[in-house]
């Protein structure tokens, strides 16, 4: 066989951009409280690095990472390629997640590889002790697929890195160039961590190794652990898949100057690196395997009890299965029709993945500051304007900055979304509060002095490798739903629940998870000490997102309250989440969004409540008449009682304001966010439009546009027609408030709430069974998933959904049906 091998491992290293340096600030709860320092020391270390199959590191800016790479290596024209590492939509998975996993204990994670024919299991746990967060291990076992061939060779790599200051090397003894026979040990110290070791064992006697013949096996046996140590720049050490690919081309052009080109060794020997254990910031340990194999890594805190050892992580694995179960099941249970065994795997296989994708983020950002008078977008062809001013803009790298959050999908989306991320927190909220409420200080621990948080946060050079260039600057005037609000709206029921809150959640055993909940005086101070970054965050909006009532004579009751999405294009307006839904055309200045000012409604109430529990009475009384006036003037600019719905507003070319009427989830958006009641004279018609099966009810879910409008279904179709689980989650919750309170469409909500319930998760199930994936949105036709696979972020709303309880018979009598 005639191959240039060498030309197969010349992947070059990417430019980065360089990540400016920080000190760590300290994360710990400053409420003041032994069990809040604990609940904060439980989340130091988690597989925070989303964006790969299996990537480990703490909540530390500079700190040490670690993760796994592996591939099949039979054949040379396609090894190279089989390496996995980064989450990736096109690899061949048959699907991959997290079946359990809770953030404080750990769980097990499963990667289905069909590319690769192999099955790869990874169970990761945290063991508390110490003062600095404790240790963690992870046991990876690998069962080739049943189209595996017999005896299937596979190299599988775990690597640690060091990302700022501080030490790591190889501990462990050998003089043999040829590889450790036995287990590697490597120790390191940073000032955050203290010393810490991490041994890599050389698991069971079960596990094979591949056999040959070539004289090169005495040079390079295939039973030895390989490791490698290099010391490269800061700003490449995320790269870690190029930099195996760079150690492995030194070990190849040695097997090549050796044997040559026309006769190499067999594949799983060539695709190896050097042997040459030592210091440096980066460190790569190797394993080839023949069949299934299984070994152990174990990182333990020098401040720890003890080290971790293989018996204490299998007895810490059965811990935290059986902990998950237990408590997945007093607190997110699935309800009738949905408590059976299948549906419950189902439920904690999303809710796994959903708080299996959180990830610490550290890095700049790219904003630009100039502030361009174009960026107002007060003029007609306002459009074009802004378009020349970004073009001129010179954007400024900002930071670093941190973020704690979870992400949308790890393939594809591995990075923070403002909007995303409250209905991210929704179901986290009744899992872990504490985690929910840590998560949301970290948003708003990014606010500038202005009160503007980024809506896309894209932190570093690693987080940037995955964004198209044109997509990586943050605009300061741009604006995104606020749905943090709708969390702390729910945290104050919570609260105002304090009896059966904290009941619940002492019955857990553990008060890690519920620090503010058990103790609901350290729940009010919490939001107590970001009550003053909400309230600058909703003046922000106030004074950037307004629209004009008084220049184009709108009667409305208020002349304040109407609202306009910023960074309108012709086809788009990112900003509002909707991205390519309908609006005026052409776009103008005088346009008014329902969507906006249904979502300063939702905001401003909750703002509202929070005052009243913080009692500041003022400032409720400030927020209620806000509230007030958004009320009537949704009604007043934006009801079309000719369409029988709400409306965007635009100006005519009589200069006379008009109303734009595409049914949809933009006309839908007051009940949507609470702002149309039980009591509303539109809640028939809002009714009418989401049970109708030619406007916006389908078998799967309701439709992001209504049939009959003439963009449904067209150009990108992003928002023109599919099934969206976010906004499917607010149409179901507002349905069972309606079917719970007294009123002329109580019937008929239970109903519709009832077969929307089971038409939602009885397709993200089916599509689950058959793909092995959660999708980021489904066809109102057929149900299929469509456009990004492994969407975990809010399609996992379905766990929160499975959790509803069902409508009260006494509340289901006398409807018709649908």
């Amino acid at each position: 066989m005639h191959i240039s091998i060498t030309s197969l491992l010349s992947t070059p290293l990417f430019c980065a951009v360089a990540v400016l340096a920080s000190q760590a600030t300290d994360d710990v709860s400053t409420l003041g409280t032994e069990a809040a320092k604990a609940s904060n020391q439980s989340l130091l270390w988690g597989p925070y690095k989303p964006n790969l199959y299996f990537g480990v590191r703490p909540r530390i800016p500079n700190s040490v990472f670690a993760g796994l790479m592996w591939a099949k290596v039979d054949n040379y024209a396609t090894a190279q390629e089989n390496f996995r590492h980064t989450c990736e939509q096109n690899e061949g998975m048959a699907g991959y997640g997290w079946e359990e996993y809770d953030v404080r204990k750990g769980g097990r994670e499963t990667i289905h590889d069909a590319g690769n024919s192999l099955d790869l299991t990874i169970d990761f746990v945290k063991v508390p002790g110490g003062q600095h967060g404790g240790s963690w291990a992870a046991r990876v076992k690998g069962v080739p697929r049943e189209d595996a061939l017999p005896n299937q060779p596979t190299t599988i790599v775990f690597y640690a890195g060091l990302e700022g200051l501080g030490s790591l090397d190889v501990s462990t003894e050998s003089d043999d160039p040829r590889g450790f026979e036995g287990d590697v040990k490597l120790k390191g110290y940073t000032s955050e961590l203290a010393d810490f070791s991490i041994d890599v064992t050389t698991g069971p006697e079960s596990n094979e190794h591949p056999e040959h013949v070539h004289p090169s096996y005495e040079d390079r046996p295939l039973d030895r652990t390989l490791v490698s140590s290099s010391t490269v720049p800061l700003e490449h050490t995320w790269q870690t898949k190029a930099l195996l690919f760079t150690q492995m081309k030194q070990a190849v052009d040695e097997t090549v100057g050796k044997y040559g080109a026309e006769s190499p060794p067999p594949p799983a020997q060539v695709f190896t690196i050097k042997n040459s254990p030592g210091d440096g910031n980066m460190q790569f340990v190797q394993k080839i395997f023949s069949g299934a194999f299984e070994f152990d890594v174990l990182f333990s805190s020098g401040s720890s009890p003890g080290p971790l050892t293989s018996e204490t992580l299998t007895s810490e694995i059965k811990s935290a299965s059986l902990s998950f179960s237990e408590r997945f099941k007093r607190i997110l249970s699935p309800q009738s029709p949905f408590n059976t065994a299948d549906y419950i795997e189902f439920s904690k296989s999303m809710l796994s993945n959903l708080v299996g994708g959180i990830g610490f983020f550290h890095g700049t950002d790219v904003v630009d500051r100039s502030a361009a008078p174009e960026y107002d977008e007060e003029n007609e062809g306002f459009w074009e304007e802004t378009q020349e001013a970004r073009a001129r803009a010179q954007p400024v790298l900002e930071g670093p900055k941190d973020l704690f959050t979870s992400v949308p999908s790890r393939p594809f989306f591995p990075r923070g979304f403002l909007w995303d991320e409250g209905f991210h927190l929704l179901p986290v909220l009744d899992w872990d509060p504490d985690l929910a409420l840590e998560i949301v200080k970290s948003w708003f621990s990014l606010m500038d002095e202005d009160g503007w948080i980024a809506r896309e946060q894209i932190l570093g050079s690693e987080a940037r490798s995955k964004v198209p260039p044109e997509f990586t600057v943050q605009y300061p005037h741009y604006a995104n739903p606020p749905t943090l609000f709708m969390v702390l709206e729910a945290f104050i029921d919570k609260l105002d629940a304090k009896e059966e809150s904290a009941q619940t959640y002492r019955e857990d055993n553990e008060s890690l998870q519920s620090v503010y909940v058990t103790k609901p005086e350290l729940g009010e101070g919490f939001i107590r000490s970001i009550y003053p970054l909400l309230k600058k965050h909703y003046f922000w909006y106030r004074s950037t997102q307004g629209g004009d009532i008084k220049s184009y004579d709108r009667e409305a009751f208020s002349s304040k309250e109407a609202y306009r999405w910023r960074g309108r294009s012709v086809q788009h307006i990112l900003t509002s989440g909707f991205d390519d839904y309908p609006r005026a055309q052409p776009p103008h200045p005088g346009e008014l969004h329902v969507d906006l000012i249904s979502w300063m409604g939702m905001m401003t109430r909750a703002l509202r409540r929070i005052a009243n529990t913080l009692g500041e009475s003022e400032d409720a009384e400030e927020f209620k008449a806000y509230e007030t006036a958004i009320e009537r003037n949704i009604d007043d600019l934006h009801w079309d009682a000719d369409a029988q719905t709400f409306c965007d507003a635009t100006i005519d070319e009589y200069e006379e304001s008009v109303h734009v009427c595409h049914k949809g989830y933009v006309s839908i958006a007051p009940f949507l966010t609470g702002m149309v009641g039980p009591d509303s004279p539109h809640l028939k018609a809002v009714m009418d439009l989401i049970e109708d099966p030619e406007e916006l009810w389908s078998d799967y879910g309701i439709r992001s546009l209504s049939k009959q409008d003439e963009f449904y279904n067209t150009a990108e179709n992003y928002w023109r027609s599919p099934v969206w689980m976010n906004i499917n989650y607010l149409v179901l919750k507002n349905l069972y408030d309606i079917a719970l309170a007294p009123g002329p469409q109580q019937s008929r909500a239970s109903a519709a709430y009832t077969k929307l319930r089971k038409n939602l998760v009885d397709n993200v199930f089916r599509e689950w069974k058959e793909t092995g994936f959660a999708w980021e949105q489904y066809n109102p036709e057929t149900g299929k998933g469509q456009r990004t696979q492994h969407f975990t972020g809010w399609t996992s709303l379905v766990v929160k959904i499975m959790s509803m309880p069902e409508v009260p018979a006494s509340e289901r009598t006398g409807h018709d049906e649908l």
